[in-house]
């Protein structure tokens, strides 16, 4: 459990400190000269005080913690940023607060359906807990890569790529969005949180199928599209050619019996639906002849 302390200023500990130092260099200087041993090593001991005060002197930058240790057992973290004074038996850990950014490699996973795809996510973290990132794991900034990759390939295999091949999916990979970065955010959280780590953002910053079947799902997606494309061509005509039907019915332009009407239904859909324009031919008998 994280444990906030806040240290005494070190500003009054550096004055003894120097106090100290220049206090025994003249002890040291005086008692050498008159051959004074007492004065040699009251010096000397106010020197080993100064180095004794010094090391429990400490400065945090803003955005930086420090971890303190006494003999093994957690005594406390310090995210205050100053200069502090501390036990000068305690060891201390620095442990950065500020955010970081993670580009994860380009991974190739199989989507739900099977298909290998490549996907690659960059996720913005930073240490939320010292205690858990620095006694829960050994080296929590490789935990945080390991268990990136891990959670980036699951999310790959819960989803399929697109639904060309699953059509009654929810969510794809490749449509979902904000969606898929808020469970690929959930996922970070859920197996980093115990290193002490928040994610502060995740994002899919590269996604395709794999090269060796990029081709062949491009073709197919290309297929999709143009049959989706006649599709709405064709209802299109279809429209038009009912409503021409019933505008020469109604305002009896012509008679048409059903087999005429076949044919100007015929020669229509060709016009409307051909990818080129038509050529007007002229026709010099009738229907019947």
């Amino acid at each position: 459990m994280e444990k906030n302390l806040k240290p005494m200023s070190g500003y009054v500990a550096l004055v003894i400190s120097l106090f100290l130092l220049f206090g025994g260099i003249i002890l040291v200087i005086n008692g050498g000269s008159s051959e004074n041993t007492l004065m040699v090593i009251l010096g000397i001991l106010c020197i080993i005080a100064f180095i004794f005060f010094m090391k429990g002197l400490m400065i945090i930058q803003p955005n930086h913690s420090r971890v303190l240790n006494f003999f093994g057992k957690y005594v406390g973290s310090v995210k205050e940023n100053g200069l502090f004074f501390i036990n000068p038996l305690y060891s201390s850990q620095k442990i950065s607060l500020r955010s970081e950014n993670l580009q994860g490699q380009t991974l190739k996973v199989n989507d739900k359906m099977g298909n290998p795809i490549d996907i690659a996510v960059v996720i913005v973290w930073k240490v939320g807990d010292t205690y858990k990132a620095a006694f829960d794991v050994e080296r929590y900034s490789d935990f945080v890569k390991m268990q990136s990759e891990a959670a980036v390939r699951h999310l790959a295999m819960s989803f399929p790529y697109d639904n060309l091949e699953d059509e009654h999916a929810a969510i794809t990979l490749r449509e979902g969005g904000e969606k898929i970065n808020a469970i690929l955010e959930q996922e970070l959280t859920d197996r980093l949180s115990k290193a002490g780590i928040v994610i502060q953002e995740a994002r899919i910053s590269h996604l395709a199928y794999a090269s060796e079947i990029a081709g062949a799902m491009l073709q197919r997606q290309q297929a999709t599209a143009i049959v989706a494309a006649r599709a709405k061509i064709v209802e299109g005509a279809v429209g038009m050619v009912d409503m021409a039907l019933k505008k020469l019915s109604e305002e009896n332009i012509v008679e048409l019996d059903d087999e005429r009407k076949a044919a100007m239904v015929s020669n229509l859909m060709v016009v409307l639906c051909g990818e080129k324009a038509a050529q007007p031919i002229l026709n010099a008998g009738t229907l019947y002849n």
